[in-house]
């Protein structure tokens, strides 16, 4: 009889949400491994596609979603919403899931037709699951089709500690969401600091979106943010027109090779912009 059920269990892909995926969710490791060793098919899933390793890791449980994976749960399952363990993990903010997931062959970057595990990281302000995806080969400039680029959604979100990390890494200052710059974001959403950042880095104030419209034009008038852009709408200073240059001219390689030129101190600082 026992028999009979672990083959209906490993046949029925196709399923209700399990006990499997109560355990996993809820982080009862014991309850899971009980429930493996009775023949419940680490891979079932629900009518949706949500196995009980997307659970786990939108749990944060990194010791539940280890179990899953060595008894051969798909690391790259995708349920029928786009969605991937490593997306979960990252709404979860969870890094050591993250980083558990990317050791089991998880994919760090997806296609467009798949939800972007590390905008999800950037909309939710988890810094430290997005470095560790850039870490593994995700591009910085990586633009989703529906939020645009990590700077970008780091902009609309708010998320001053992405956008100071991002630039830092040398993302690309003018590059958004279609015509809408990082830099019109800040400034709809009024982030002083942010505008104050883009702009330090080089973001274009004369660059107009698809309603012709500048930074400053979106800004609230008589706000901390206009106030921002006026002070900076003039031509920019010879020291920070070098900088610029410099560290365009050393790309995305600036953070380390700035350390080789043996400059002062000073200008080491004003060039990583401490």
């Amino acid at each position: 009889l026992r028999d009979v059920h672990v083959s209906l269990i490993e046949i029925s892909f196709w399923a209700d949400r399990s006990p499997l995926h109560d355990a996993a969710f809820q982080g009862r490791l014991l309850s899971l491994k009980t429930l493996i060793a009775q023949g419940f098919n680490v891979n079932l899933v629900t009518t949706d596609r949500v196995s009980a390793l997307h659970e786990a890791c939108l749990g944060g449980h990194v010791a539940c979603a280890k179990l899953l994976l060595e008894n051969g749960a798909h690391v790259n399952a995708v349920t029928i919403d786009g969605i991937t363990p490593l997306f979960n993990a990252c709404c979860s903010g969870s890094v050591a899931c993250v980083n558990m997931l990317l050791e089991f062959g998880a994919k760090p970057q997806v296609g467009n037709h798949l939800a972007s595990p590390i905008h999800e990281a950037v909309k939710r302000g988890y810094r430290e699951c997005m470095e560790v995806l850039l870490a593994h080969g995700v591009d910085i400039d990586q633009e989703d089709l529906h939020y645009g680029t990590l700077l970008y959604v780091a902009c609309m979100y708010q998320r001053t500690d992405c956008v100071k990390k991002l630039l830092e890494l040398g993302a690309n200052v003018s590059a958004g969401k279609r015509l809408d710059t990082p830099l019109h974001a800040a400034a709809r959403k009024s982030s002083a600091e942010i505008v104050v950042l883009l702009v330090d880095y080089g973001a274009n104030l004369k660059c107009r979106n698809a309603e012709f419209k500048c930074a400053l034009d979106l800004a609230i008038p008589n706000s901390k943010v206009e106030q921002a852009l006026l002070l900076r709408e003039g031509p920019a200073s010879l020291a920070q027109l070098c900088r610029l240059c410099i560290r365009k001219h050393l790309g995305r390689s600036c953070l380390y090779a700035v350390h080789k030129l043996h400059l002062p101190e000073p200008l080491e600082n004003f060039l990583l912009h401490r």
